[in-house]
């Protein structure tokens, strides 16, 4: 009888190019549970904290820390050395007083970006889908696997649908409630999280409607009014004037 699901182990020259592993030290690497990222957009705990911040020189170590609970993503802990982490996630070590947030960094892939204590406690999520709810709710499906109900009189009337795909809402942790809107917008600082452009920054320019030809576009002016485009799908709002996170570099 032939094997059914997915495989349950990785092999280095498999895994994703921005793992900070070396392909052919040895053959297996620990496998990204699924979970709120997929494997092409997460890091496993264990990848952080043994090979991305050094605090463990072989995988057991750093498997003790994890299990040790010393280790927090979003506002929980976690103990699950192949929980996967993704854009936007918030991890803690309180022990070593270290704050960070997983974000693509420019001709890297996906990092750790160290954050101020006062970061730790929101996060931005992106509205990848939304529909009505039962009870004159408005589900809000969000870019890591998180669902929020917010509460309208007529979740089908769109006068009242304040929210749309792509803008960004900042949330508290662990609680989950909105804090702020952030509109897919003109004008607005978005980050880019895959592409040729990944982990570039900038203000929107303009967007451009899909067409027969091609996916909605959008053209972004960086700091140093550099203009790029890329599509809409890669970019992700992290403020209206200037973000609301550290963004890096």
């Amino acid at each position: 009888m032939g094997k059914k699901g997915g495989a349950r182990h990785l092999k280095r020259m498999h895994a994703p190019s921005y793992w900070p592993i070396h392909a052919k030290e040895s053959q297996w690497t620990k496998k990204p549970k699924p979970g709120p990222h997929a494997l092409e957009e997460c890091l496993p705990l264990s990848i952080i904290i043994r090979d991305l911040l050094g605090y463990a020189s072989i995988f057991r170590d750093a498997k003790l820390a994890i299990a040790e609970r010393k280790v927090k993503v979003d506002g929980k802990t976690r103990i699950d050395v192949k929980y996967p982490t993704g854009i936007m996630d918030v991890i803690e070590i309180p022990e070593a007083k270290l704050s960070m947030r997983v974000l693509p960094i420019p001709r890297k892939g996906l990092s750790t970006v160290n954050i101020p204590e006062e970061e730790t406690s929101s996060k931005l999520c992106r509205i990848e889908d939304k529909h009505a709810a039962p009870r004159g709710n408005l589900q809000l499906n969000l870019h890591d696997g998180r669902n929020i109900l917010v509460k309208v009189a007529d979740a089908k009337r769109p006068e009242e649908d304040l929210y749309k795909v792509l803008d960004t809402v900042q949330i508290s942790l662990p609680d989950q409630k909105i804090l702020k809107h952030l509109r897919f917008n003109e004008g607005s600082y978005v980050i880019v999280t895959s592409g040729r452009n990944l982990g570039r920054t900038g203000r929107i320019k303009r967007i451009e409607e899909a067409s027969a030809a091609r996916p909605p576009m959008v053209t972004i002016e960086d700091s140093e009014s550099k203009v790029f485009q890329t599509m809409a799908d890669y970019v992700f709002v992290v403020g209206e004037d200037k973000p609301l996170i550290e963004v890096g570099a």
